[in-house]
């Protein structure tokens, strides 16, 4: 039965009565709850038993944030602080993010140590920081975080400029692990001395790293910024050169059967099957106590191009046709008194023939590197040039 034009009306006034209680039920404001301050005081005290200067039981703040961090630092300051901190010693109790719980302790055994006016360098900071170092952190104004803060402060025993120590500060040598603090001390010297612009620094400061994880006795003296610039634009070009190679590599292991070996699922081509070899002369024919000689197969992107760069001659040219299994590529070394020299570079093609066998700036081998030569070719079935 059809409805009466009143009973439509009264239908259609209670669905509007219902979306506007929905409405409201929608947008009404739940009920906030009051600020935990007890909560805070707990975090504030966590590791640092009886060494507030105020009792917590007397806070009485005035607070309206529900905020956890804004509430701990605010408890912080009512229990240690009898002097003002600055922002970057501050920041610890408002964010901890990204940082392993030692550090988190020590951030904030440094704040309380300020705050309550005990000495800082006495504190633990004398193991980073000399004390006109510990001053000057002390007492940096601005928007610096605690590792900027800390650099600054280090920065500024080495220039007198507050600008050029601030846009050190700035850099990635800001966020280097402190358990390598003297070499970038090192760095950050070179570059007060070296002025340049942040985004220079940054992208030198990834060369200088990649250089110290490379080799841990890496350093800059004796190094000047034009001598940087030049061997970081070689160390791009030789980043690109091993991603061209890998490139071919992924190709052609892509191109493999899913029976190959599992050297085709790392970053090394299968190479010769040769076994690497190694020769030490009797005490009668060394030239030095504990000479070795070693001779080693090249199978990735990384040692063919360091061998390139080093030897400065084109072998990692030479990858395609080490991929495609038409040739390897192999290293003579002598090792002696704890020092490695680079003596030739050789290329076997399939049947094991040396086709090429070459010393640095592709000078022919000297007649003891040839001995030598000769002696792994005897031992591994090599055949060598007349």
């Amino acid at each position: 039965m059809a409805k009466s034009m009143i009973q439509r009306r009264q239908d259609a006034e209670r669905e509007r009565i219902e979306a506007y209680a929905a409405t409201l039920r929608r947008v009404s404001h739940v009920p906030r709850p009051a600020p935990d301050f007890e909560r805070a005081l707990d975090e504030a005290r966590r590791g640092f038993a009886g060494v507030a200067i105020r009792d917590g039981a007397l806070w009485r703040p005035k607070l309206k944030t529900r905020d956890r961090a804004r509430l701990r630092l605010a408890a912080a300051r009512h229990l240690y602080a009898r002097y003002p901190v600055s922002v970057a010693l501050e920041a610890i109790w408002l964010d901890a993010s990204g940082l392993d719980a030692n550090e988190v302790a020590l951030r904030k055994a440094w704040y309380v140590a300020v705050a309550r006016g005990d000495s800082l360098y006495k504190a633990g900071a004398s193991a980073w920081l000399s004390r006109k170092e510990v001053h000057c952190f002390l007492n940096v104004a601005g928007d610096f975080t605690f590792d900027e803060a800390f650099w600054l402060a280090i920065a500024r025993s080495y220039t007198d400029d507050p600008g050029l120590a601030a846009r050190i500060a700035r850099t990635k040598i800001a966020r280097t692990p402190r358990g390598e603090l003297a070499f970038w001390r090192e760095v950050t010297r070179f570059f007060c001395g070296h002025p340049a612009s942040k985004e220079e620094i940054d992208d030198l400061c990834d060369f200088i790293g990649a250089m110290h994880q490379r080799d841990a006795a890496y350093s800059l003296k004796g190094r000047t910024l034009a001598s940087l610039r030049r061997q970081m634009l070689e160390w791009h070009r030789d980043i690109a050169a091993i991603e061209r190679i890998e490139a071919m590599r992924r190709r052609a292991a892509g191109r493999a059967p899913r029976t190959a070996g599992p050297q085709s699922q790392s970053r090394a081509w299968d190479g010769s099957r040769l076994e690497d070899w190694e020769w030490r002369p009797s005490a009668k024919e060394a030239k030095a106590h504990g000479e070795r000689f070693f001779v080693r197969q090249l199978k990735t992107a990384e040692d063919l191009v360091a061998e390139s760069r080093a030897m400065h001659h084109c072998v990692s040219m030479y990858a395609a046709k080490c991929i495609a299994g038409h040739a390897s590529i192999w290293v003579l070394r002598r090792t002696a008194l704890g020092k490695i020299e680079r003596l030739l570079t050789i290329e076997l093609d399939p049947q094991n023939r040396a086709v090429q066998v070459r010393g640095f700036g592709n000078r022919v081998a000297s007649p003891e590197e040839r001995k030598v030569v000769e002696r792994w070719a005897k031992a591994r079935g090599v055949v060598l040039r007349a």
